[in-house]
């Protein structure tokens, strides 16, 4: 199961385009996504500003495609009491619950890295 992302409101998105476009070719800029470029349009809702915005961003950068364990995923799963164990007298967790949804979902992820090269 893949996470909902939340779109940005149009002001949003123009803000954000904002920062990016006044920190273009002046500061570098690392942006973290589990989103491949081609689904960002879901998120900015527009596929000009989108298009903008990646132009921006692509331009004298180091794209880092990693595949690995959600850490917090993992963390969260661990951090769970073993739903095989009773639960003590007058505790308020449930014995044989069924595992969360953090552990349901434990799997691997994509994540791409954009490091703007200035």
């Amino acid at each position: 199961m893949r996470a909902r992302h939340v779109p940005l409101s149009k002001t949003g998105a123009e803000l954000l385009f904002e920062t990016i476009s006044q920190r273009y070719e002046r500061a570098s800029t690392l942006i973290t996504s589990d989103l491949p470029f081609d689904e960002w349009t879901e998120i900015f809702g527009s596929e000009r500003l989108t298009g903008a915005l990646l132009d921006r961003i692509s331009h004298h950068v180091h794209i880092l495609e990693m595949n690995a364990d959600s850490y917090r995923l993992k963390q969260s799963a661990a951090n769970e009491p073993d739903p095989r164990r009773r639960a003590p007298t007058g505790s308020r967790t449930r014995p044989n619950a069924p595992p969360s949804a953090a552990s349901r979902r434990l799997k691997r992820v994509s994540r791409h890295v954009a490091v703007n090269d200035l």
